[in-house]
């Protein structure tokens, strides 16, 4: 079961997105936190915390807690926020359909294994999916996962949100994500299924996901156009 923490961040995060705590507005004070989420001090600051973390407010001593999170012209994707790309496509308001191009299981071999961290002779699930936003395919995925922690997934789930499967069915706790951010030549694939214009380069984001046991279970590389998204993340500077 997820902590209650992260439920009250994802709500209040949510809201700020949708304008209904705005920029350079206050969110609700921690004792109202208390009472709407009726749950104790401690968790509400667990989840203030979060949300300062990952950029969306800023606790400010004696007067509470103000959103700083703006909406930016072009399309945000959360550094350091593990969110799913429905996830992504619904906080930007975006109209997105997700198609499986490939749907098989390998048995990884070395170059398998040293391209992804997985061993030699583990079963993975290799899926290749297009990203289609507003109209024009602009996200190629190409994603390994460990076979034993993925049991039923299909292709259709694939197309809707594989992280909500692993969590809400599956029970999965999903904690960490390590990113990369490289940008790399178009391939003759990228040219294929992606409407690249004149771009000759793509941004990559590698994830490499972990569970709560911190056994890797995913590697993904997200292959963006480059014109349309911005990448977020949030750094805070130590005392």
């Amino acid at each position: 079961m997820k902590a209650i923490y992260y439920d009250i961040y994802k709500d209040l995060r949510d809201k700020i997105i949708a304008d209904e705590y705005p920029y350079q507005s206050f969110i609700p004070s921690e004792n109202q936190l208390v009472e709407t989420y009726q749950c104790t001090h401690n968790t509400v600051r667990k989840a203030l915390g979060v949300l300062t973390m990952h950029g969306f407010v800023q606790p400010l001593r004696g007067k509470g807690v103000r959103v700083i999170w703006q909406h930016g012209q072009r399309r945000r994707f959360m550094l350091n926020d593990i969110e799913t790309f429905r996830e992504a496509a619904q906080k930007n308001g975006l109209d997105s359909q997700t198609q499986v191009r490939t749907f098989e299981y390998v048995v990884a071999d070395q170059a398998i294994a040293d391209l992804t961290g997985f061993m030699v002779g583990e079963r993975l699930l290799h899926i290749v999916r297009v990203r289609r936003i507003d109209g024009a395919n602009l996200i190629l995925d190409k994603s390994y996962f460990l076979a034993s922690r993925v049991e039923g997934l299909t292709p259709q789930i694939a197309e809707d949100s594989i992280f909500t499967y692993l969590e809400d069915v599956l029970g999965m706790r999903i904690t960490t994500s390590n990113r990369l951010i490289t940008t790399k030549y178009a391939t003759a694939e990228d040219r294929e299924v992606l409407d690249l214009l004149d771009f000759d380069m793509l941004t990559v984001l590698e994830n490499r996901t972990f569970n709560e046991d911190g056994e890797l279970f995913e590697v993904t590389w997200s292959r963006h156009r480059p014109d349309s998204f911005t990448f977020m993340a949030t750094a805070v500077r130590g005392c």
